[in-house]
C-alpha cells in the first residue's frame, strides 16, 4: 500500500513561502537582533537597568564642559567647512529643571548635499544637538540653492 500526499500549486506555494520565512528569520532576523542588542549594551550599558538609572544616563550625556558659545563657534565652523551659508538666527534659551535648552532658528541656503552634509556633521560633531523642525524652499527649479528654516535645540545640564 502506498501512501502519498499531494499538494496542489497553492499549497505549494505556501509551504515555500514558509520555509522562506523561517529561513528569513533564522538566518537574518535574528542575526541583526542580536546586533542591536550587542550595539545597545555597548553604547548604554545600564539600559537593562532602573529608570532612575536610565535619567541619570541621559543627565551624564547631556553634561559636556562646552559652553553655549562652544557649540555656537563649532555650528559656525561646520557651516562654513560644508559651504552652508548661515544669514542670521533667532535665540531663545529656555530654563526651568535640570535641563536648558537653547532653542536657535537659522535661515540657512546651499544646496541640498551641502544642507544635509551640514545637519549630519552638526548633530555627530555636536551631540547636544537636535533638529526640531526643517523647512526646505527653492525658488525654482533650475536654481541649485535651496533656502532652508533649521529649527535647532540645544540640550544641556545646568552646572
Amino acid at each position: 500500500m502506498k501512501l502519498g500526499f499531494r499538494f496542489s500549486a497553492y499549497e505549494k506555494a505556501a509551504l515555500a513561502l514558509l520555509g522562506l520565512a523561517l529561513a528569513f528569520s533564522f538566518l537574518v532576523a535574528k542575526p541583526l537582533q542580536e546586533r542591536s542588542r550587542l550595539l545597545l549594551s555597548r553604547i548604554q550599558p545600564e539600559a537593562t537597568g532602573s529608570a532612575d538609572a536610565k535619567v541619570a544616563a541621559v543627565y551624564r550625556f547631556l553634561k559636556k564642559e562646552e559652553a553655549t558659545t562652544d557649540w555656537l563657534a563649532k555650528l559656525h565652523g561646520i557651516a562654513k567647512a560644508t559651504g552652508v551659508e548661515l544669514q542670521s538666527a533667532k535665540y531663545d534659551a529656555e530654563t526651568g529643571g535640570r535641563i536648558e535648552r537653547y532653542k536657535m532658528v537659522l535661515p540657512v541656503s546651499g544646496s541640498y548635499t551641502q544642507l544635509r552634509d551640514f545637519l549630519k556633521r552638526a548633530t555627530a560633531e555636536i551631540p547636544v544637538l537636535s533638529v526640531d523642525q526643517l523647512a526646505l524652499r527653492r525658488d525654482s527649479r533650475g536654481d541649485g540653492a535651496v533656502n532652508a528654516e533649521l529649527h535647532l535645540t540645544l540640550h544641556m545640564v545646568q552646572p
